[in-house]
């Protein structure tokens, strides 16, 4: 099949490599983000996928609105049979997904209708799933709710972090997508329509969430540190109000005041049980084991953390 892909994170890469080093399929096009500032010098730089499409050879398109008159018209004359999209980042209208004669498909991380939206990888750690997974779906009207053509769970490790279950699910998600592709062209598609009443959308994450409340439970805790590693980063402030971001810890038993140091070695008091911080980072430093940190910087049991 002639297959136009479009991508824009690092999630998209896997599943275009697969396309790629199929034999039964040809990308005829690619499209993705413009070039954004980034950097403390904001130097223009192009997107994940962009530059390891580049790096393949391959040209890119990086219309600022895909439903563009000029971006459809340079689709359309690509003559696609099939538009996979990957964390492409735009919202792509009907006249964009029906240029395809098999229409669009999307690759998403989560077993849909469960975690529609921008983050369900954090999200899935966030309320401390033991099961997570992927869905292709067709593209639809509404953002994340076309029907499955194939879905499959993935366990979650209690010691992934955003960082190590992206990366599974872009390896996970690529190989479900060649079945999926393979179902298309053999007519063997079964569309599961989503129910609706089981839907969990979920918000784009924010700066704010990273502040760490000593108040909940250790364990909620945790899987906030995991999710937000590595944005937005889980953050409190020392007793002389320096901020220190945290990137592990484990629970452990203990009770006191919410944020209280319950011994030197930054076992910290919690709503329900404590945490043990094992990695860290002061404010201005790279990423410590915490022991390192205190080397630096002791912290005597009875001391609080804001």
């Amino acid at each position: 099949m002639r297959v136009i892909f479009m991508g824009s994170a690092e999630l998209a890469i896997p599943s275009l490599k697969s396309l790629l080093n199929s034999d039964a399929d040809e990308v005829v096009g690619v499209v993705s983000q413009p070039d954004r500032p980034a950097g403390r010098k904001r130097v223009l730089t192009p997107c994940p996928l962009k530059a390891f499409a580049e790096q393949q050879g391959l040209a890119v398109m990086t219309p600022e609105k895909i439903g563009d008159p000029d971006a459809v018209q340079a689709l359309e004359e690509l003559r696609p049979d099939l538009l996979v999209v990957v964390a492409y980042g735009q919202y792509i209208p009907q006249r964009v997904i029906h240029l395809g004669k098999f229409e669009a498909i999307n690759v998403h991380p989560s077993l849909l209708p469960k975690y529609r939206g921008s983050a369900p990888i954090q999200w899935a750690i966030l309320n401390g799933d033991s099961m997570t997974g992927v869905s292709i779906i067709y593209l639809a009207k509404k953002m994340d709710a076309g029907d499955i053509l194939r879905q499959e769970t993935y366990p979650l490790s209690t010691d992934d972090t955003s960082v190590t279950l992206h990366d599974k699910l872009a390896v996970f998600g690529a190989a479900l997508l060649l079945k999926a592709v393979e179902d298309i062209r053999s007519g063997k598609v079964k569309r599961i329509v989503q129910d609706e009443s089981q839907m969990i959308e979920v918000r784009k994450l924010t700066k704010a969430d990273g502040k760490i409340d000593w108040s909940l439970p250790s364990e909620v805790i945790r899987n906030r540190i995991r999710a937000f590693d590595p944005w937005p980063g889980s953050f409190c402030s020392l007793p002389n109000g320096d901020a220190l971001k945290v990137w592990k810890a484990e629970p452990e038993e203990g009770a006191g005041k919410s944020g209280e140091l319950l011994d030197d070695q930054l076992l910290i008091a919690t709503g329900n049980g404590a945490l043990r911080l094992k990695e860290v980072q002061p404010q201005g430093k790279k990423r410590m084991p915490a022991s390192a940190f205190l080397n630096g910087v002791p912290l005597p049991k009875g001391q609080r953390l804001g």
